[in-house]
């Protein structure tokens, strides 16, 4: 593991080490574009400026860097640096770090270079010098543009240091395993009798992709596990993720059954396996009803029977009910919060065409406060699907939860493969049914038992390094192409033409959905919805899946926790719950990841929200922040009430001999006053 820097002794300010630098070296030579636009540029070999090393983490190294570089939506100059881990911006006045313009590079889900050609000013020769962009779309609704200086090679050193980071030939070289390791031990307990964890899947020879420990029915022998397994696609049979601990419904997970194409495909050892998901407990009345919850759209589920997927059939499984919820697939998710980005980024403050939206075609936001226009623009933003997409799967889980709660059946849910739509279902459904996983320490269980150890591949879907390779040959990574095609206009009111250059990549082909994302943003939904039930807060929300798509913990690394036990990320990578755990004990409950208004007395059993209430909103402190700053701050009153009630703690614990009575109630008054 790399040493870490040494931060002792005075730092000296960028400026100054700058004005160090000769004009050669920040201008990294001049010439023709055309002649070094593929010339190789070399990782960055004199020493870095001391202004930058407070700035670093542990064991971050600078790769890149470009100065004078302006970033187009504030209209901000700055230095541009290019570490192991993040695109790091600062100021060239304040020397601060501009949050917009620092973005991890796993969160980099395109870039592309845009030359454009500025207009020549009448009777003089076309010799203007054209605009050297580099245009960023991050995973997190962030699409930011930089520009470079004409002339040099600054802006081919960073495109270069981003394709080579971005796309680490070797699992070892991301910024993950620098940190040094840390784990988070997760356990397993029973709730009751009917249930036994079997150890068929301990090598993860039956299932690759499943835990190694399977909850399920006591009666259901270690043989009829292994066949029920193979009737279902990826072999991921139906298991149990949680179970009511007074009536015995249980919510169970698996994939597709292997009908094929004329539903005719039977398995004695499956049925038999989803009977026993109803088992009755001592002195239950009737028997309970079973539900098979198939998230996709009927038509999606009769499509996969041409592949030898498809559906059950409730005439072959013990008193069941199939449900089709049409939840569209990770392309369909995929495409859904590309437009809703490009749609915050048009119509936003801070575009990436370096245009207030205010400003834009002449006039107001909507087209110079035409009313047609304002109608189109909303209309946009509902084009995206975005939020309906976001409302199916709230009512799906909210479904299942209530089928749980209030009619005492179980559910089992699948989707085709069981790693995705499956995965949101029974998660928030969990988190619906049960208190605890509303707490700090129960949603980190519940998403390492229902995310990580049912194997959603995040290094798919998040777009990270993935393992290739078997047995006993070294890991190496195979990644998703981080450059892509772009939105058919990146520089929207700009004058004159331009050119991009970028790899094209494939929709068919990759793999990327932000699956995660919107289940995070279904949370967040529900904590709105439900301020007292949560024990965390939404900017723990925020900064919890900014993490993620860091890649800069180890806990979502690989597509599987076989994978990840292979690799050896928990003995060698940092603990994502460990860093956000040792931020809360700094300041205990008064840490901004700590919801100020959690009564866990108010909220005791499930969260049951009416249909009604199921009516999404766009997300301000994630969706927002970027291109609508001064609008995301919807925790800006929750932190004043959490400034207010820690002073007024302060002042209750100043002695009885310094302030008198009437005093004491003065101040009180005044500082209630002031903050209200």
């Amino acid at each position: 593991m790399a040493t870490p820097r040494t931060r002792s002794g005075p730092s000296t300010s960028l400026r100054d080490s700058d004005s160090r630098l000769t004009e050669s070296e920040k201008m990294e030579g001049a010439g023709s574009w055309d002649a070094i636009e593929w010339t190789k540029i070399e990782p960055v070999s004199r020493s870095v400026p001391q202004g930058v090393l407070e700035f670093l983490l542990e064991a971050e190294q600078v790769i890149a860097e470009g100065y004078g570089v302006v970033l187009v939506n504030t209209d901000e100059a700055g230095t541009l640096f290019v570490t192991n881990f993040r695109l790091l911006f600062l100021s060239e006045g304040s020397r601060n770090i501009i949050a917009l313009g620092t973005i991890p590079l796993a969160t980099i889900e395109k870039f592309n270079k845009i030359t454009m050609k500025l207009p020549s000013a009448p009777r003089q020769s076309d010799k203007t010098p054209s605009r050297r962009l580099l245009q960023i779309i991050g995973k997190d609704m962030r699409i930011i543009v930089f520009g470079f200086r004409p002339r040099t090679k600054q802006r081919r050193a960073v495109f270069d240091a981003l394709l080579r980071c971005t796309r680490p030939a070797r699992l070892w070289d991301l910024y993950a395993f620098t940190c040094g390791p840390s784990r988070f031990n997760a356990s397993y307990t029973l709730c009751n009798e009917q249930w036994r964890i079997t150890p068929v899947n301990s090598n993860y020879t039956m299932c690759p992709t499943y835990p190694f420990a399977l909850l399920v029915p006591k009666n259901i022998s270690d043989e009829e596990v292994l066949q029920a397994s193979t009737f279902r696609a990826r072999c991921r049979l139906p298991v149990i993720s949680w179970c009511h601990p007074g009536t015995g419904a249980v919510l169970a997970r698996s994939s597709q059954p292997l009908v094929g194409l004329m539903m005719n495909m039977r398995s004695n050892a499956d049925e038999k396996l989803v009977a026993a998901l109803c088992t009755q407990l001592a002195g239950a009345r009737q028997p309970q009803e079973l539900y098979i919850a198939d998230a996709r759209p009927r038509k999606n589920a009769l499509a996969n029977g041409a592949m030898g997927g498809g559906s059950e059939s409730s005439s072959h499984y013990f008193q069941s009910e199939i449900v089709f919820f049409g939840i569209d697939n990770i392309h369909a998710m995929r495409d859904s919060l590309a437009r809703l980005r490009d749609y915050l980024d048009t119509h936003g403050a801070t575009s990436s065409d370096g245009m207030s939206s205010f400003l834009r075609h002449g006039g107001w936001t909507w087209g110079g406060g035409n009313l047609s226009s304002m109608s189109a623009s909303v209309s946009t933003l509902g084009d995206s699907g975005w939020l309906i997409h976001v409302q199916t799967v709230l009512a799906g889980s909210a479904w299942i939860a209530a089928r749980v709660a209030l009619e005492s059946a179980s559910v089992l849910v699948h989707c085709s493969d069981g790693w995705d739509r499956t995965t949101q279902l029974v998660s928030l459904a969990n988190l619906l049914l049960d208190p605890y996983y509303r707490t700090f320490k129960g949603f980190q269980a519940l998403v390492e038992k229902d995310w990580l150890s049912f194997g959603h591949p995040f290094s798919d879907r998040v777009g990270m390094p993935i393992i290739s390779g078997s047995g006993n040959t070294s890991f190496e990574i195979s990644r998703q192409s981080s450059t892509g095609s772009f939105p058919p206009s990146p520089m929207r009111q700009a004058s004159g033409s331009f050119t991009s250059q970028a790899q094209n990549s494939s929709h068919a082909q990759n793999n990327y959905s932000p699956i995660f994302l919107q289940w995070v943003d279904c949370v967040s939904q529900l904590l709105r919805m439900y301020p007292f039930a949560f024990e965390f807060s939404l900017t723990f929300l925020v900064d919890f899946l900014d993490c993620v798509l860091s890649c800069r913990f180890g806990n979502f690394l690989c597509n599987s926790e076989k994978e990840r036990q292979q690799s050896g990320v928990s003995d060698t990578c940092g603990c994502l719950w460990v860093y956000l755990a040792d931020l809360r004990d700094s300041e205990g409950s008064s840490h901004i990841h700590c919801n100020l208004f959690y009564d866990p007395l108010k909220y005791e059993g499930p969260l049951l929200p009416p249909a009604a209430a199921l009516a999404p909103t766009l997300w301000p402190q994630f969706h927002l922040r970027w291109a609508c700053p001064s609008e995301a701050q919807a925790g800006e009153l929750e932190a004043q009430c959490r400034n207010m009630a820690k002073k007024f703690s302060e002042l209750q614990k100043l002695p009885p001999p310094s302030l008198c009575c009437g005093t004491r109630a003065e101040l009180k008054l005044g500082f209630l006053k002031s903050h209200v």
